[in-house]
């Protein structure tokens, strides 16, 4: 077992030293009093994410999602998701400080909630996306839109087509290792 932790360190350690390996992800909270009329909803978010650099066009990668939601009107309604998301990139554009991507993949969720039964989604489609490189190693994310299928997934309405909204909104940052 030692060698094997050894060996998996090793490997994880030479990766880490050309610079092929980043993680970065998401984070998101929204609090909504529910004056117009609605209901006070208070949302948490984080999609932590870890990829691999596999030459300058392309990269592979996971990305986590849980998300938790709590309603009050009468009573105390929580609910709590969970998402994988795998991923292809391919970067199609890049200069000093600017790379445009597209992800290509597909995820899985969960979403559990105290009035309704355990839903499972997936969703398989593509995000574009923007990269502003702040130095060596940090890195400004961005991605909006999707283009695919979605039922039942942890984000976004169900169906398929293109969605081009500031509500698919996604902003994180990304450490190079």
């Amino acid at each position: 077992m030692k060698k094997i932790t050894l060996f998996l360190f090793m490997m994880l350690a030479a990766m880490a030293v050309k610079a092929q390996v980043y993680a970065g992800g998401s984070l998101g909270f929204w609090y909504d009093n529910g004056d117009d009329g609605g209901v006070e909803t208070t949302t948490f978010t984080i999609s932590p994410e870890i990829g691999y650099n596999l030459n300058s066009k392309w990269a592979i990668g996971v990305a986590l999602g849980f998300s938790h939601i709590t309603a009050s009107d009468e009573t105390k309604i929580k609910t709590t998701g969970f998402a994988i998301a795998p991923y292809a990139r391919f970067s199609f554009y890049e200069n000093k400080m600017v790379r445009l991507f597209i992800d290509g993949g597909f995820g899985f969720s969960t979403v559990n909630s105290d009035v309704t039964k355990t839903i499972d989604g997936i969703e398989v489609g593509f995000k574009p996306g923007i990269a502003l490189k702040l130095n060596e190693h940090f890195s400004l994310v961005g991605k909006v839109g999707f283009l695919g299928y979605r039922d039942d997934y942890i984000s976004g309405a169900d169906g398929q087509g293109l969605l081009l909204s500031s509500e698919d909104l996604s902003l994180g940052f990304y450490y190079e290792f």
